[in-house]
């Protein structure tokens, strides 16, 4: 098979799987008859199994094909590009600050105000992939890279509709009120005078531990799909499992009952 339809095939998997699993009626019928965490236990072990495929698709084709776009030779538009790779990685880890308490969490039925980084986009880590993804889509010297990185770009701006589809469903009016105070693409919603930046609630730490990340991943770059991807992998194996441990635990935390307190004297 043509190593560029192959990586597409495998990356579409990958999009089809997670998308389709999260849809809210497939959704819907899954948590009824396994619960929630039952459902959330399938939905990671497709996305693990499938991005696994696609990535190893990559890594086995990554040099092979029709050359690529590859920007890259142009000094001004690599210096561009790599700019918007930063920034995608300072918001895909931004998006972490405030997870726990967002109404993307897992068992984060009840919708706060936004804040923080979701005044400036409510999908800070979709945008961010779709950043990293665009431009390491037209960096690529590969049509096969064009065409992997450009796939999750495609995901990551899909993927962010069909959340807040999914989250209207399971949330009802405290999200439809949080849709209408944020917006999906960066800075809409502040220009729209829908929404006021805080400068202060933003995730500075994280924000620069983003952009850490990027100088550290561009050191080794020529090396992260080494082994069949298994580094790329096993990060998105390990990421994902922490966050879910730990909202099992929170989750395990609310449902215990509470002691009653002690008579007064």
């Amino acid at each position: 098979m043509d190593p560029v339809l192959r990586v597409a095939l495998c990356f579409g998997l990958f999009a089809a799987t997670h998308i389709g699993l999260g849809s809210p009626r497939v959704r819907g019928a899954l948590v009824a008859r396994l619960g929630r965490w039952g459902f959330t236990g399938l939905f990671v072990l497709v996305a693990w199994l499938t991005f696994g495929i696609a990535i190893s698709s990559y890594a086995a084709h990554a040099g092979e094909g029709p050359a690529g776009l590859a920007l890259g030779a142009t000094a001004s538009a690599r210096v561009a590009l790599i700019a918007v790779i930063a920034i995608g990685m300072m918001l895909l880890m931004g998006a972490f600050a405030g997870y726990a308490r967002s109404p993307f969490a897992t068992g984060g039925e009840k919708v706060r105000e936004p804040r923080g980084l979701e005044r400036v986009t409510r999908h800070p880590f979709f945008i961010g992939v779709a950043l990293l993804g665009a431009a390491h889509a037209l960096l690529a010297p590969r049509l096969v890279g064009a065409v992997a990185m450009g796939s999750l770009a495609l995901f990551a701006g899909v993927g962010a509709g069909f959340q807040d589809r999914k989250l209207l469903a399971l949330r009802g009016q405290g999200y439809r009120d949080y849709l209408a105070a944020t917006s999906t693409l960066p800075f809409a919603a502040i220009l729209a005078g829908r929404q006021r930046l805080v400068w202060g609630e933003l995730p500075y730490a994280t924000l620069l531990l983003g952009l850490a990340l990027a100088w550290g991943l561009r050191a080794v770059h020529a090396h992260l799909f080494d082994h069949g991807g298994a580094y790329v992998i096993a990060v998105m194996i390990l990421g994902p499992l922490l966050i879910l441990h730990s909202e099992w635990r929170r989750d395990q935390r609310a449902s215990r009952p509470v002691a009653p307190r002690p008579a007064a004297v």
